[in-house]
């Protein structure tokens, strides 16, 4: 038995998951195609996008939960960066590989507020409060300073226009080995040239159908 598939997280986590995919967001029949690919895509528009959003899920699917709890416990990681908290499936998952890694930390951050506080709450249902921390606001600004020297891996599941940015923030600290995971990386052609370019300090591969899976390589 495992933090993951014990209680009270296991039972937690496939009521969440059964609630995410249950719920019916009313923002997004309101976007085209089209406009709402120009909002993912643009670096100014995505605030407008994840405000019209607050109420949905947006999480991550069981599969990728269940490779995030993977790869945490594979490369042992006792520090973690998460962008993108919504309402903290993903970060339930981080953090349940820190407890069975032994213990940790994991920075989160979310700039939409009534998501923070329903993520705070899961994480007290779950048991896993004490190894998170959640930073409220833009993570260009929250995620800038005060970060641990080391950091074994990166979730990037936030405004996909910004994960090259976040990815400078915090690169210099990513130890060699460390993991980046980057949901949905197919709308940030930009982060994708970059962890792909030959000679860039990563290997870098897509993963399943919409996630690109990382590794550093030149600390």
């Amino acid at each position: 038995m495992t933090t993951l598939t014990g209680a009270p997280l296991g039972p937690l986590l496939d009521r969440l998951f059964s609630e995410a995919e249950a719920a019916k967001n009313p923002a997004l029949p309101e976007f085209s195609r089209e406009e709402r690919e120009r909002l993912m895509r643009s670096r100014t528009g995505y605030r407008e996008l994840y405000g019209r959003l607050k109420d949905a899920w947006l999480p991550v699917s069981r599969e990728t939960g269940l490779l995030l709890y993977m790869l945490a416990r594979s490369n042992s990681a006792r520090v973690i960066v998460e962008f993108g908290t919504s309402f903290g499936i993903s970060t339930l998952h981080l953090a349940a590989a820190l407890r069975d890694n032994g213990g940790g930390r994991l920075i989160t951050s979310e700039f939409e507020p009534s998501k923070v506080k329903r993520a705070r709450e899961h994480l007290r249902q779950g048991g896993l409060t004490d190894l998170v921390e959640i930073r409220e606001g833009d993570a260009l600004e929250t995620l800038a300073a005060d970060l641990p020297e080391t950091i074994d891996l990166l979730l990037l599941d936030g405004a996909k226009a910004l994960y090259p940015d976040i990815l400078s923030l915090v690169e210099c600290r990513l130890r060699p080995g460390a993991l980046i995971i980057a949901d949905n990386a197919d709308h940030s052609p930009d982060y994708l040239k970059r962890v792909r370019e030959p000679g860039g300090g990563y290997f870098s591969t897509p993963f399943a159908e919409d996630v690109e899976l990382s590794m550093r390589i030149d600390g």
